[in-house]
């Protein structure tokens, strides 16, 4: 039964040896980042998959003549790039709309329960895909529909349970936990490529379907909303939590999301304007660059599918690393907070935005896709500046999750204005001239919402984040409720005297 974050009385279980090794915070980064991963298997198999189930003529669909099949009605070569467009788009529309539901949702139920249900309905719709496939076209666009509300909870929720869970000094590494995106996508082109050509299209959805429920069988086992919560973390581990996750935080449950306030601050407009420039450059290479590589560069299946998801391989690795620095950085006290946050959302919007403008003009292959792989890879410094800015605004527990689900309706336009965006300027694929004017939009677009972060963007706690309101009584009710063992206090609640 789900029930939203409260502070409980946890029950003590006999821990062995290695489980005592095991932080519960390295845990929640496992599930974190597998969660992650297997959540972008299913979003983006679509994109690959797509090109098989509606492909004209080409060697592999002879060879599996009676495999591809989508249900296309009766329509012409126009009415198929319709349906092409229509099918990729659906699943970011209803994305966007879902995300304020996600901060909703992750307050009245907590992470655990919208997260991970949320999992098991995209898991749910990829198995159902192939079959909805052979019905009718309409029947994927309503599927992909499903799991693109769906997905949008996701973000929300972990981004709720971090506040709660990770201190400030190891925020920055936690997030690249959220890389898991990027191999998830890295593994999904390549894995695409080889059971297209060897099995069709229909194991691909089997495949991430499977992937999905086996996920969900270990979130519910190994996940839980709040330390306190959970029944195998360590006393030492619980309370270097409380100790370092701060007052505001642990208390936070008692506090009302201000929307009004979210609504009208600069730095949360900071936040989702400038991450919509990184979207917007991060879907074309995602969405439209195993096109690109098709048509432009000549590549086949199996080529195109290794080369578009090797540079998000790649991408988990350098978000470790900008993550790492980060916090060095911080621990050493050689930048501000804010400062910090910055310089890496610059790193992530100014190196691709430049590198991306290049992409037009570069003939030799391999130094395009030199430059193509290394701004791939800075997109991934955003991790460590404003998608972890959201917390350092907005720590709270509902704060943090509605922060970035305000944040992600504005910036996650960018996954379907984009790939639209590419649609119009590219009407003939195999045009470098059309293909070039998508760079330079798609570079422009990425360096100027980067200067509105530069004026606007802070790390300070908004004063929004606290409710100003709580009473000395009050305060002492919220005291009573947390954690005590062998009837005494534990060492946040010694500090409270």
């Amino acid at each position: 039964m789900c029930s939203n974050p409260r502070i409980v009385r946890r029950t003590m279980w006999n821990y062995s040896k290695i489980g005592d090794k095991i932080s519960a915070r390295l845990v929640l980064y496992f599930l974190s980042w597998s969660g992650f991963l297997v959540s972008f298997m299913m979003r983006n198999d679509m994109n690959f998959a797509l090109v098989a189930m509606i492909s004209n003529g080409n060697e592999t669909q002879k060879e599996n003549e009676n495999v591809y099949v989508l249900n296309m009605g009766s329509g012409t070569e126009d009415h198929t790039s319709i349906v092409k467009s229509v099918i990729i788009s659906s699943f970011y529309w209803c994305y966007v709309l879902s995300q304020v539901v996600g901060g909703v949702a992750t307050q009245a139920f907590g992470t655990k329960c919208v997260f991970g249900w949320s999992q098991l309905a995209t898991a749910f719709c990829s198995l159902l895909m192939p079959l909805g496939a052979e019905f009718h076209y309409a029947i994927v666009i309503f599927l992909r529909s499903v799991q693109g509300f769906a997905s949008g909870l996701t973000w929300p929720a972990m981004y709720a349970m971090v506040g709660y869970w990770i201190p400030m000094t190891e925020r920055s590494r936690f997030m690249s936990s959220f890389q898991g995106f990027s191999i998830g996508i890295g593994l999904t082109y390549p894995l695409c490529g080889f059971i297209i050509t060897t099995f069709g299209w229909h194991l691909v959805f089997y495949t991430t379907g499977v992937l999905g429920i086996g996920w969900c069988a270990l979130w519910y086992i190994l996940a839980f909303d709040t330390p306190q919560q959970h029944p195998r973390i360590t006393n030492e581990e619980l309370n270097y939590i409380e100790l370092h996750i701060g007052e505001d935080i642990r208390k936070s449950f008692t506090v009302k999301v201000p929307w009004g306030h979210i609504f009208r601050s600069l730095p949360v407009w900071a936040i989702a304007v400038t991450t919509f420039g990184r979207i917007f450059v991060h879907y074309v290479f995602i969405v439209n660059g195993p096109a690109f590589m098709n048509h432009i560069l000549k590549f086949e299946f199996g080529t195109n599918g290794i080369l578009s998801g090797l540079p998000f391989l790649c991408s988990y690795i350098s978000s470790v690393f900008f993550c790492y620095i980060a916090d060095k950085l911080l621990l050493n006290n050689i930048l501000s907070l804010s400062k910090v946050r910055k310089l890496f959302t610059a790193l992530s919007q100014v190196v691709p935005g430049l590198l991306i403008l290049c992409l037009g003009y570069i003939d030799n292959i391999t130094f395009l896709l030199t430059i193509w792989f290394i701004a791939v890879i800075f997109i991934t410094a955003s991790y460590a500046g404003a998608m972890a800015n959201i917390i350092d605004i907005a720590p709270n527990y509902g704060h943090s999750g509605a922060v970035l689900a305000f944040c992600q309706t504005i910036h996650m336009s960018a996954s379907f204005l984009s790939p639209l965006t590419v649609g119009f300027l590219v009407t003939q694929e195999d045009s470098i001239d059309q293909w070039r004017r998508v760079f330079e939009v798609s570079g422009i677009i990425s360096i100027v919402t980067y200067l509105f972060y530069q004026c606007f963007g802070t790390a300070e706690i908004q004063c929004w984040n606290t409710q100003q309101s709580i009473t000395d009584n009050h305060r002492h009710e919220v005291i009573k409720i947390l954690p005590k063992e062998n009837g005494e206090k534990t060492t946040f609640l010694k500090l409270k005297k």
